[in-house]
């Protein structure tokens, strides 16, 4: 499966910073189907089906619970970004309050982890992480103790998935997210959460810290394709890997360079395409 070619349609001042939810908007319309292959990877490894009872921690707009729960999967998920969750809610639970709504179809939360087990009063069986880790210093950080929290939700010997980027050399957009490490370093001191290469061993380190056991690896291929420069940047923008160097600089300083770090990656017909690789490691508790 590879990624649809998005082209932004809205017309808007590009240089204007981008509110809460325009950005997500651009992440759930732009970027996240970028990572779609990585979750049909994970869920063909895992046979994730009917009897899969998933949490999603950072579910974000949640395509990564659409696509197991069109699978038949029993899914909650929890993101502290509210417009994204909003998001989440309109795909996942559009008929949310109407009579005859499905009941438990899927469960959201925006106030921390689920007070409890599963909507059929069983343990979770499976908790996903699909935001890569990998690429900003520090962005591993407050995981830990996140699984920590979440790990007396799941059964016994319940798997836990992983997620972060490849290795630099594999991965085209690492030059381009080279540009937030300058710019947020350009203040005396840095700004902390710029770009740093993905180390080796990111999601060992991670299991480590939080008492999983790595049961297994792979890693997938995700190009990000999109229509025109703009909708790249929007895109790219929208992932929060630049919030250090806007914060160091200005939005439009960010945009001007971002689109500049991108013309090796256009193509003749104005698209901009971009192989990368993205890793797994599947643990288990």
């Amino acid at each position: 499966m590879t990624p649809t070619l998005v082209r932004n349609l809205r017309d808007a001042d590009p240089s204007a910073p981008a509110d809460a939810g325009t950005r997500a908007r651009d992440w759930a319309e732009i970027q996240e189907r970028m990572l779609a292959p990585l979750y049909e990877a994970v869920y063909d490894r895992l046979e994730v089906g009917a009897a899969t009872r998933m949490l999603s921690l950072g579910c974000g707009s949640g395509l990564a619970m659409l696509v197991a729960a069109a699978r038949g999967a029993h899914v909650t998920g929890v993101d502290s970004d509210r417009e994204r969750l909003a998001l989440a809610r309109a795909r996942l639970l559009p008929d949310e309050g109407a009579e005859g709504a499905p009941a438990h179809r899927a469960r959201l939360h925006d106030s921390g982890l689920p007070a409890g087990v599963g909507a059929d009063g069983a343990p979770y069986d499976l908790i996903t992480v699909f935001e890569p880790i990998g690429c900003a210093a520090g962005d591993s950080e407050g995981l830990v103790p996140t699984l920590e929290s979440a790990l007396p939700l799941a059964a016994r010997g319940a798997t836990v998935v992983l997620t972060g980027w490849g290795p630099p050399e594999r991965c085209a957009t690492a030059p381009v997210l080279r540009v937030a490490a300058r710019l947020a370093e350009s203040t005396r001191p840095p700004r902390p959460g710029g770009w740093r290469p993905t180390l080796r061993d990111d999601l060992e380190d991670v299991a480590a810290r939080a008492g999983l056991k790595p049961d297994g690896s792979g890693r997938v291929s995700c190009p990000f394709g999109y229509a025109d420069p703009d909708s790249a940047v929007r895109g790219l923008l929208s992932t929060g890997l630049f919030d250090a160097a806007v914060r160091a600089t200005d939005r439009s300083q960010v945009e001007k360079e971002v689109a500049e770090a991108l013309h090796p990656y256009r193509r003749p017909d104005g698209t901009v395409w971009m192989p990368n690789v993205f890793r797994y490691l599947v643990c288990t508790t």
